[in-house]
């Protein structure tokens, strides 16, 4: 008698597959739903989530007020004149008819790109336009300012420059050159110091950022150590049970630098005033500018990646020790 094979039911296991569709959807809903997740744990603690938080804020808010200052430092030096420049304070008693026909021989050195000389009338007007003494020096018999010559040299390597100042230097109308460039070149040196010093104390908080998200992260995996060995018995791979603890250092990584961002735009704010008072007193109408939206994005992802693998490293150290026995 033959047996119709169609339809008579199969016994014992079956094994079912997935398509590639299905598996990727249910990867993506995991996905937002051990988000989701994470994000209700944070608060459910709130005391400890914020204290958290707030060494996270600090430790990032530090390097990139720094930041800040410096690229304020940087944008107010750019607007300077960086072309070395000699300035030749003449004898005072060298009148200005004197002062022109010097300044007509220092354009025949063939060391000098440029000449631009600075009458003791057109010194005195720029003086008391410039100043608040306009005042005072109306009551003066005589002009008390020399002739000022400005020279701009060819050779403008640092081993040429002081060579040269001092070979203006000993002119018989010259009574004191300055090099213009000294303080340029020092403030150049401090901002290079300062830009290693911040990427030092950088390096040094974000290690201090992996060890507290990696703390964070080990207490709770302590916490949730039974709910561990249960997801690992029904076959829950390392990667499917370390999921909600990669996005709950993420999350601490994208809430920490949101507070560090407020503290350092409130300290930008507290500084505005007492920085334009202090430009206003030089004549200047400069303003301090922000971390801007490149800045803040930094920010926001060198955070984010710093939450996330300090998670990935306590996880990845504490699973090896929780196996079912």
């Amino acid at each position: 008698m033959a047996v119709d094979e169609k339809n008579t039911p199969r016994r014992g296991a079956q094994q079912d597959r997935i398509d590639r569709r299905s598996r990727h959807r249910n990867w993506r809903r995991h996905h937002a739903l051990m988000a989701r997740q994470s994000w209700s744990r944070l608060f459910a603690t709130p005391l400890p989530t914020l204290i958290t938080l707030a060494v996270l804020a600090i430790a990032l808010a530090l390097p990139g007020f720094l930041l800040t200052g410096l690229k304020n430092v940087q944008q107010l030096s750019e607007g300077w004149d960086h072309e070395p420049r000699i300035s030749l304070y003449l004898s005072p008693g060298l009148d200005d008819a004197a002062a022109d026909r010097f300044s007509r021989e220092l354009l025949l050195r063939d060391d000098l790109a440029a000449v631009d000389l600075i009458s003791r009338a057109q010194g005195l007007l720029e003086f008391r336009e410039l100043s608040r003494f306009g005042n005072i020096v109306d009551l003066l018999d005589e002009n008390p300012l020399p002739a000022v010559i400005t020279v701009q040299p060819l050779d403008r390597s640092l081993a040429a420059l002081p060579v040269l100042k001092a070979k203006l230097q000993a002119l018989e109308e010259v009574d004191e050159a300055a090099l213009d460039l000294e303080w340029l070149q020092r403030l150049s040196a401090f901002v290079q110091l300062t830009q290693r010093a911040v990427m030092v104390l950088g390096l040094l908080l974000a290690m201090a950022v992996l060890l507290v998200v990696g703390n964070t992260i080990r207490v709770s995996i302590e916490s949730r150590r039974d709910e561990i060995i249960v997801a690992k018995l029904v076959g829950g791979t390392d990667a499917w049970v370390r999921r909600p603890f990669l996005y709950t250092g993420a999350w601490y990584g994208l809430l920490g630098a949101a507070l560090a961002w407020c503290l350092i735009q409130f300290s930008l704010l507290m500084l505005k005033e007492p920085v334009a008072e202090l430009a206003r007193l030089y004549l200047s109408d400069f303003e301090p500018m922000g971390l801007g939206l490149s800045g803040s994005l930094i920010l926001l992802l060198t955070s984010l990646m710093l939450g996330w693998l300090g998670a990935w490293l306590a996880v990845g150290h504490h699973l090896r020790q929780i196996e079912p026995s």
